[in-house]
């Protein structure tokens, strides 16, 4: 690793990776879309805080025990198997290329508010795929410009968001707040209700376990990136919904298209917030994507060095895998695509749902493997004075990973299942190469010997044989 244009992420771009990869766009449409369920939306964000760290502590533990690349994929084949580990990498390489699709189109939307006019299907195909490609291109330049756009995209889009959070407890007004429960139903449901929507806030925590081997003296920064990372945006999100909900009144928050920026006119007059929002949310969406590129090429990575991924995942230059890069590049604008030149926004539709199933199966396996580590007792894996801490931590993981699988809905589950699936066609063709592959040259030289030796035994009993 001389080169350059590589070199290795410190703690501090670490914990940009994760938190860059956490607050994408979605941060700048929460407050209008938790609005409806009342305040109580506050207190389940704050319940899936609790189980997001819980998920970054374990990936901490995990990637004390093993700092490689692929972080949940190698979790889980070294605990379960090369099958397991092989769903774990499928079902993150799609829902990162996909995710991928639907950042780029996200940014779109906010590009108008910058430069308004009059927007065409093709004009936006080109924003959206230069959305795409942009960060594309500092991947392929090498982890040291990865590192670089992540450390500067990240404290460009938390500033103001943070700005706004602070600022606007001065301008906390209670009575803008509405009632703690809106609708027929009960508190309860109405957490559960808000939280089924804010579940997928926190996907990302992962960001600096799957980067592992990039990332220096992993056994210690690995953990402590992702801990941190996952409180940051926590910060983030909780403040800044906070913030909306006290300086925007209940009833025009609720029919909000961009609660930021009306929080922003709030607090100081005129209509300049819209601006500075879609800036800020233009540079969150470079910022995860330039994350997500990175990890959408990091999974396969790990597979493809095992044979469970085609073998051209393996192409590495400047600390990046160059193909994985691509190919998550190819196959997002693909599917860009054919959400504008064919119309067929449904299909787009699908997809995306499909991967709010696919994020959560590398997470399952995970805290599974966690689990089973412990209750295993291998000593080399696991130090006997945290294990109840540990375990206690893990199950709260599990428990939270499988309530994002319920919070996914049946459609996201049957169509996520179907995807996953699919998936079991290229396991199989590489497990055939794998094990065509696996017969060394002693195997076929004895196997050669027997048959010769046996040739030879029937030519003695022939030459034996009267007449």
């Amino acid at each position: 690793m001389n080169d350059r244009h590589t070199r290795r992420f410190g703690l501090g771009t670490a914990t940009c990776l994760v938190m860059g990869n956490i607050i994408g766009g979605g941060i700048f449409l929460l407050p209008a879309s938790v609005a409806p369920f009342g305040t109580v939306s506050l207190l389940a964000f704050g319940v899936l805080t609790v189980g997001a760290v819980a998920l970054a502590l374990v990936f901490g533990r995990l990637a004390e025990r093993h700092p490689d690349t692929g972080g949940p994929y190698v979790y889980a084949r070294e605990a379960f198997g090369d099958f397991a580990g092989f769903l774990s990498a499928w079902s993150y390489w799609t829902m990162t290329w996909v995710s991928n699709a639907a950042l780029a189109v996200a940014a779109v939307g906010y590009v108008h508010v910058l430069l308004p006019g009059h927007a065409s299907a093709g004009t936006d195909l080109v924003v959206a795929l230069g959305t795409l490609w942009l960060p594309a291109l500092a991947n392929f330049a090498g982890t040291r410009y990865v590192g670089a756009v992540q450390l500067v995209s990240t404290v460009l889009k938390f500033i103001p968001l943070l700005f706004i959070a602070v600022v606007g407890l001065f301008f906390f007004d209670p009575h803008n707040l509405g009632s703690f429960h809106t609708g027929n139903g009960s508190a309860v449901g109405g957490l559960s209700a808000a939280a089924a929507i804010l579940l997928y806030s926190y996907v990302g925590v992962e960001s600096a376990a799957m980067s592992a081997g990039e990332v220096r003296d992993p056994e210690r920064n690995v953990g402590r990136a992702t801990v941190l990372g996952t409180v940051g945006a926590a910060v983030v999100y909780l403040l800044g919904t906070l913030a909306v909900f006290g300086t925007v009144a209940h009833d025009k928050l609720v029919a909000s298209k961009a609660p930021f920026s009306d929080a922003v006119d709030a607090m100081f007059g005129g209509h300049w917030g819209g601006t500075l929002v879609a800036g800020a949310a233009v540079v969150s969406i470079v910022g995860a994507l330039n994350g997500w590129t990175l990890m959408s090429a990091q999974s396969p990575y790990a597979a493809a060095k095992d044979g469970l991924f085609p073998a051209a995942f393996l192409t590495k230059r400047r600390g990046v895998p160059t193909f994985g890069v691509l190919a998550a590049g190819v196959l997002a604008s693909a599917l860009t695509v054919v959400n504008y030149l064919l119309g067929t926004g449904g299909v787009f539709e699908v997809l995306v749902l499909i991967t709010t199933f696919s994020a959560t199966v590398p997470y399952l396996l995970a805290a599974g493997a966690q689990v089973y580590f412990l209750l295993t007792g291998r000593r080399d894996e696991v130090r006997p004075a945290r294990f109840a801490r540990d375990l206690t931590l893990a199950l709260v993981a599990f428990g939270f990973t499988f309530w994002l699988v319920a919070g996914a809905g049946y459609a996201a589950i049957y169509q996520g299942v179907l995807f996953l699936f699919a998936g079991i066609l290229v396991y199989a063709w590489m497990a055939a190469r794998r094990t065509a592959r696996a017969v060394p040259p002693a195997a076929e030289a004895r196997t050669g010997h027997v048959h010769a030796e046996s040739a030879l035994v029937d030519e003695e009993e022939r030459q034996r044989l009267p007449g």
